[in-house]
């Protein structure tokens, strides 16, 4: 295995790059790669993805048509369902999903299967980089495990192993997959160095570390430290609603502080592929080390108790107005896990809903990016988005701010509704009935 020849191709722009996983961290790679002039393999086991990226359509909402059109007619991108055009790869960077089990434990199903789709098509030279946030060791126990067993190839021998997490952020404006910094580590500091020179070719700046267990630990830090930050919040938004006051007020005072500080905002409930399930995939891990790791384990149970805090606050205020939970129809604004994008992923929407049928209530959702809730690993709901209209606010005792998008017109909203809960600050700016507004 000669990394200097690999490195030679790669700056000649003569390697082929196989992206495993075409969703919200493998297409924009894609589309990084290929604006730096590198032929590109896209391998997915959704054939529906592979037919509309193929047709030159967009799945994503911040990657628009244009992009995946002016990909396929470039001839430089090749999107497949056939894992055996691995063989045709000189790197191979995944990116699959890591949920947790119903356990709360990590569910390593889309490594596992990835890692025994491609092992039987590996060849000597090429690279394989993980990219799904995991837990240390993944990629130089189990990942390796299945590689080498399957291919009969020698990682750090034969072929180049490394993991380098994925830092994407959707709806994002400021920073893209080229802009943001890439954390790399190697098996060896041969596979380091062939994982660094591909990334250096496509992205602004890498950052090299000494092993693949730092990167993967750099990744749950990073979540992990939001994760923490939102609970404390969210604790101290349940105080101070007790105590009558602002939170949004709190936090915006404490932010003109220039050091020392740094502003988190509460919420419903964490969403999103990384800050809701990371802390768990190192609790996970550390149990094998005998390590208790209680503090990352509270901000979890704090966090995962939101939803339930929501529909506790919407109980109340309707109380409040002589109404039960049980019948009131209520609108929740927002299905997606954070503003103007359409990403439903580990959504505490999903929750909220289900959390209030369960109670009785008759529950309709708006969201203009998610038309229609698909099935999920924990939710079959069967609803379509309903449009904000006079006549719905009509019919309605109760709306929940769940997601704040853009795109609503709040003031008509509280206009419309008797009894709005805020749980996004998102009615700061309405000026009439903010009587009718409870923050949650």
């Amino acid at each position: 295995m000669d990394a200097h020849s690999f490195i030679e191709r790669i700056e000649r722009k003569q390697a082929v790059v196989g992206i495993v996983g075409l969703g919200y961290v493998g297409l924009p790679l894609v589309i990084t790669f290929a604006k730096k002039g590198f032929t590109l393999i896209g391998f997915d086991i959704d054939p529906s993805k592979v037919e509309k990226l193929n047709r030159g359509q967009s799945y994503i909402k911040h990657i628009p048509a244009a992009a995946t059109s002016e990909l396929i007619a470039s001839k430089h991108f090749t999107p497949t369902t056939d894992y055996r055009r691995v063989n045709e790869c000189d790197a191979l960077l995944i990116c699959v999903p890591t949920p947790l089990n119903k356990n709360r434990e990590p569910d390593m199903t889309y490594i596992e299967g990835t890692a025994r789709a491609i092992a039987p098509h590996l060849r000597a030279g090429q690279l394989i980089v993980l990219e799904s946030t995991t837990y240390p060791g993944t990629t130089d126990e189990l990942l390796r495990d299945i590689l080498e067993a399957d291919s009969k190839l020698q990682a750090g021998q034969d072929f180049f192993l490394a993991f380098s997490p994925e830092r994407e952020d959707p709806g994002n404006t400021k920073f893209n997959t080229q802009t943001i910094p890439k954390v790399v580590g190697g098996l060896t500091p041969a596979c380091r160095e062939a994982a660094v020179a591909l990334y250096q070719a496509a992205l602004d700046r890498v950052v090299p570390v000494s092993s693949t267990r730092v990167a993967e630990m750099t990744k749950l830090l990073e979540n992990i430290f939001r994760s923490v930050n939102i609970a404390l919040v969210n604790e101290l938004k349940m105080v101070c609603d007790r105590m009558q006051i602002d939170i949004w007020e709190v936090i915006e005072a404490s932010s003109t502080k220039p050091f020392g500080f740094m502003p988190f905002y509460p919420g419903p409930g964490l969403g999103g592929h990384c800050i809701p399930i990371d802390p768990f995939y190192l609790t996970w891990k550390a149990r094998e080390y005998e390590v208790a790791t209680r503090f990352i384990e509270l901000a979890g149970e704090v966090n995962t108790n939101m939803p339930h805090y929501v529909v506790e606050r919407t109980a109340e205020a309707l109380n409040g107005q002589r109404k039960p939970l049980n019948g009131s129809r209520i609108l929740v604004l927002g299905a997606a896990y954070k503003k103007d994008i359409d990403d439903l992923r580990e959504s505490p929407s999903l929750r909220v809903i289900e959390l209030l049928q369960e109670r009785g209530a008759d529950v309709v959702y708006h969201d203009p990016y998610i038309p229609k809730l698909p099935v999920t690993r924990k939710y079959n709901l069967e609803m379509s988005s309903v449009d904000l209209t006079p006549g719905l606010f009509a019919k309605l005792d109760a709306a929940i701010v769940v997601t704040d998008h853009s795109s609503v017109d709040y003031q008509a909203l509280v206009d419309g509704v008797p009894l709005i809960i805020d749980t996004r600050n998102a009615t700061k700016k309405v000026t009439r009935n903010q009587e009718r507004i409870h923050k949650a």
